[in-house]
């Protein structure tokens, strides 16, 4: 896999392609329109706090099938943050998806979201069903919702946030690590994975400066959103979603996207496959997911 970037309107992606891109920047005025359609495109969201690596694993499975494209989500692994007035909403994330894909020489492509890049892939799914020929949803499923009574408290509990944010600039800027290998411990604790499974992504959420490591990831994804769709905002943008989904889940994942309320029953046709491991069971069960996207995507063929 190729670092690559995409120079989006207002911020620069970082990325990792199966090709090596001319110049290193993919940009409107110079999209990858030289690259020979012989292989359909795959694109890999990742989910909050993750990056482009996270589906290291599925790569080198994968990419005799498709071109690869994996991006890292403004704030995350190598790309930029967004300004400093911009705390990282939603939707936002499905404008940045759609300037990316307006970059690709494809008419549709697949696409493969982890968590939050499931629930991305999910709505932009929904808005522009004509650019999208299937999506593989791992963890996720629709856009997370609540009661419209909760606007409320939502919109008081996400100011709340911010400013905790603004009173502890300074502490936080002072955190630091005193190595990779305590980094990379700190995130095997939290998603009780092995340091082999995370190194990839480890490495391209920190960096070294001196003697001290730092996590990349800007601080304000942390904060509480000011607004959240409601139960019937989901339903509809799920139900218009038209292409294919495959729906894949750890079996000691989140057990919610196993019910019906999950959101899978708005989908028009969707299958949903169990494979080992949690929440991030494509780190943990790659072979088993890799081979469930093959058979899905075999398909459109």
């Amino acid at each position: 896999m190729y670092n690559t970037y995409f120079q989006l309107a207002e911020i620069k992606l970082a990325g990792l392609c199966s090709f090596q891109h001319q110049g290193g920047v993919v940009k409107p005025s110079a999209p990858l329109s030289y690259l020979q359609a012989t292989k359909p495109f795959l694109v890999f969201l990742h989910g909050w706090q993750d990056n482009a690596a996270s589906f290291d694993g599925l790569f080198p499975l994968l990419a005799k099938y498709y071109h690869l494209i994996a991006i890292d989500w403004p704030g995350h692994g190598l790309s930029q943050p967004r300004g400093r007035d911009n705390y990282y909403y939603f939707f936002d994330y499905v404008d940045d998806l759609n300037q990316l894909i307006a970059m690709l020489p494809a008419d549709e492509v697949l696409l493969v979201g982890h968590s939050l890049g499931a629930l991305v892939a999910g709505s932009y799914a929904a808005a522009f069903p004509e650019k999208v020929k299937g999506l593989v949803m791992i963890e996720g499923l629709a856009p997370l919702h609540e009661s419209a009574e909760n606007v409320a408290k939502r919109l008081r509990d996400g100011i709340g946030s911010r400013q905790r944010y603004r009173q502890r600039a300074e502490l936080r800027a002072a955190r630091y690590m005193q190595s990779f290998q305590e980094a990379l411990e700190l995130r095997c604790a939290v998603n009780r994975l092995s340091p082999e499974q995370l190194t990839p992504l480890v490495e391209r959420a920190t960096y070294q400066d001196g003697q001290q490591w730092y996590w990349r990831h800007d601080n304000r994804l942390r904060c509480d959103s000011l607004y959240r769709i409601a139960h019937d905002h989901a339903r509809a943008l799920m139900t218009e979603i038209q292409c294919p989904v495959l729906s894949i889940v750890g079996n000691c994942g989140f057990k919610e996207l196993k019910q019906p309320e999950a959101g899978r029953l708005w989908l028009h046709d969707s299958t949903q496959v169990e494979v080992d491991g949690g929440h991030h069971c494509h780190i943990e069960s790659p072979s088993a997911v890799c081979e469930h996207i093959i058979v899905f995507g075999s398909e459109f063929k």
